[in-house]
């Protein structure tokens, strides 16, 4: 308690939400290429609207350019993320990103504000909710915060859909195919369409867009058949559509309304089934056709939101918005112990699958006076609200799996940014939470006993605190440091389905407690001509955190006391207005209490962190039609308290190039230019299982075109 009041005493005058949405974007300028002169740019997953610059703590803005690059190399959206953010970790490449994490914590993902996460029952799934070919660009927050609510103990991922272009009617279509360059047949090859139809006109704006894509199957650097993940999902043979419409109206020259509705679904086409590989020999699993039991997996989800926006109301800012997320994911057959049943089945014979449902609405609203004090004071204050209902049950026999939960949460913030000196601003700001959270009574299964566990309600009350300071002594230079605090639920159905006692109630059940994570950032920014350079020191703890462990192939949830720390660094050359070249670097440890005697004494394994990472990238305008962009990655060589999960790591290479034709633009992506063959970090790292001893992807080729009319 003596530490919060310590960082209480620090902070400066509160203010509070900007529930500015990226629908606001549309009177934000967009920050176009590097090398122009532009208005700074703002991050409206800051609930304040704060300028990149101005933050006190490291934000990375994913551009479109930068978007459509990853695209031509992958359309895995965790492969996006990692190849840009070396603290997050590199993806596994299935459609479960369990133990996908940035700074060694769970981001908070959303979509034009909308929370995709679904913290009450994670389900790893939370990276692939949408077609990256319809983003617009990324706002990264790093390190806890609580600005947008639950969830965003690592830090905060805001995917901005696409915007209108000018002009009454513009349409846009692309397509693509990619193969491996071994072994080349039809079963191997992948295609993908997007096309999309915009404008303005007066006051009225639009947006569909509708993307298709089928997933062949995939080959490592040996020219073997990559191991299907039947269970926990696959993008490889895999089918997935995706359909987006905006629609928004200017009221006045200062009040905008605008609905916003995305529908995502991705399924396994089943055509295959996993074979298990030989950690000892280094044998990577593979997969052989075959029609794998029960139904194949799936991720659907279905976002909405209304936004409504006042730029003036008397001298304020105000925004407003109430969405929904519908979400369903189903995990594919397995006969684990986990599932057996005598009484419906000989044991070893039952299959099952799971599947989590989660239905979500609230409201974010938030007004801005930006003026005070004589223009060095910016006050947001606003009121959050979050329902969440949900469940996880097994598909095939209708049993319950995690018994059906609902989650409230009412919270009131203001957030302060208080230009101190002309060189120096204060930030500050405040959150009250409070929840409940309701569970029904239910019976655990069969192989935890049946035991019936009271159902119950537990009520939390937190108070939620940030600060931060950014000066800039001298031209060029700017120091920053910043303290916040993150409000997380752990996953509730680790908790509730391995209850094997009798006698318990939902009302005396530790491991339900919410996870405070306090996180702690010092760095620097400088921007000297041709030279741009970012470092950063971070560290975040929990007293009572969580860890995801794997026992007999199921993840399981540990609640420990954990410290992660790390720093990150970039640099930036442009050599000149058409070519520049980048390089950044993540460090990260993790240690957690393995015996609860309040010392860190061992060691986060690939399931919880990412590995040490440096990212090179060079790219280049050759001319007025011809582009071309490279990166290297590199992940170091990294041990673990469990000698079988030593990793060993590896160096990756991808290359674009782009040319403008007379119509449209031809593009040509290769990813893992040179073939490397390696396992993946997941793979070596999280968790030690013959069948999950997946190889990373080996070299491919896309050929795009794409054409706006």
């Amino acid at each position: 308690m003596a530490f919060r009041k310590t960082k209480l005493a620090l902070m400066v005058t509160v203010a509070a939400l900007s529930a500015q949405q990226s629908q606001a974007q549309d009177t934000v300028p967009d920050s176009g290429a590097e090398e122009t002169l532009l208005p700074p740019v703002v991050v409206s997953a800051s609930r304040s609207n704060i300028e990149v610059e101005k933050a006190p703590q490291t934000v990375v803005i994913i551009e479109k350019e930068e978007i459509e690059r990853q695209l031509a190399i992958s359309n895995n959206s965790s492969d996006l993320l990692s190849s840009i953010l070396p603290s997050y970790t590199p993806s596994r490449g299935k459609m479960n990103g369990s133990g996908e994490t940035l700074r060694g914590r769970t981001p908070l993902i959303l979509i034009d504000g909308v929370p995709q996460s679904n913290p009450m029952r994670p389900t790893g799934r939370e990276a692939h909710t949408i077609d990256f070919a319809m983003v617009e660009r990324i706002e990264v927050i790093q390190g806890a915060n609580a600005v947008n609510g639950l969830g965003a103990t690592g830090g905060t991922i805001n995917i901005i859909t696409r915007r209108p272009a000018k002009g009454s009617f513009n349409q846009h279509i692309d397509v693509q195919a990619t193969m491996p360059t071994s072994k080349l047949d039809s079963d191997a090859m992948s295609y993908k369409t997007t096309y999309r139809v915009d404008g303005r006109k007066d006051k009225l704006d639009y947006l569909f867009s509708i993307g298709y894509d089928s997933q062949g199957l995939y080959r490592d650097g040996g020219g073997r058949a990559i191991g299907a993940d039947t269970t926990q999902g696959d993008l490889m043979d895999s089918r997935s559509y995706d359909v987006l419409g905006k629609l928004g109206y200017w009221i006045d020259d200062n009040q905008r309304v605008q609905f916003t509705v995305n529908r995502y679904k991705i399924k396994s086409k089943a055509n295959y089934v996993g074979v298990a590989g030989d950690r000892q020999r280094g044998t990577p699993s593979t997969s052989i056709e075959g029609d794998p039991e029960g139904t194949p997996p799936s991720n659907d989800v279905l976002s909405s939101s209304i936004s409504y926006n006042h730029f003036d109301l008397a001298g304020m800012e105000l925004s407003a918005m109430v969405f929904n997320q519908e979400f369903e994911g189903l995990f594919g057959a397995d006969n684990s112990a986990t599932f057996q049943d005598a009484s419906i089945a000989p044991v070893g014979t039952l299959f099952d699958q799971s599947r989590a449902v989660a239905s979500k609405y609230g409201s974010k609203v938030g007004l801005t006076k930006s003026d005070l004090l004589g223009g060095r004071l910016k006050v947001t204050t606003g009121f959050d609200t979050l329902f969440d209902k949900g469940k996880q049950d097994l598909y095939g026999t209708g049993r319950t799996y995690v018994p059906e939960s609902e989650y409230r949460n009412l919270s009131l913030f203001a957030q302060g940014e208080y230009q101190l000196l002309d060189n120096l601003i204060l930030h500050g700001g405040v959150r009250k939470e409070n929840a409940d959270l309701k569970v029904d009574s239910y019976r655990t299964l069969a192989a935890n006993k049946k035991v019936l566990v009271e159902g119950g309600t537990i009520k939390f009350n937190e108070t939620l605190l940030n600060a931060g300071i950014v000066y800039n002594p001298i031209r060029d230079v700017i120091l920053f440091t910043s303290y916040s605090e993150g409000f997380g639920m752990p996953d509730i159905g680790r908790a509730l389905r391995s209850v094997n006692k009798p006698g318990q109630s939902i009302s005396n059940m530790q491991n339900l407690e919410p996870i405070l994570t306090r996180s702690v950032e010092i760095g620097t920014r400088i921007r000297k001509g041709k030279w741009d350079f970012d470092t950063s020191y971070f560290r975040s703890d929990s007293d009572f955190g969580t860890r995801i462990v794997s026992l007999n192939g199921v993840f399981m949830m540990a609640r420990e006391k954990t410290r992660i720390q790390g720093i990150e660094a970039s640099l930036g050359y442009r050599f000149n207005p058409a070519h520049r070249a980048k390089l950044s670097y993540a460090h990260t440890k993790g240690r957690y209490d393995s015996n609860e005697d309040g010392s860190l004494d061992a060691k986060l394994d690939g399931l919880n962190v990412a590995p040490n990472r440096v990212i090179a990238t060079w790219s280049a305008n050759w001319s007025e039609k011809l582009a071309s962009f490279v990166q290297v990655q590199h992940a170091f060589n990294q041990s673990f308290d469990d000698p079988a999960k030593e990793f060993n790591g590896y160096t990756l290479v991808d290359a674009t190039v782009n040319y403008k034709l007379p119509k449209g633009e031809l593009r040509l992506g290769v990813a893992n230019l040179f073939d490397k063959d390696y396992i993946t970090y997941y793979s070596q790292s999280a968790l030690v299982e013959p069948k999950r001893y997946f190889a990373g992807r080996g070299r491919t080729v896309t050929l795009g075109y794409s054409l706006g009319f």
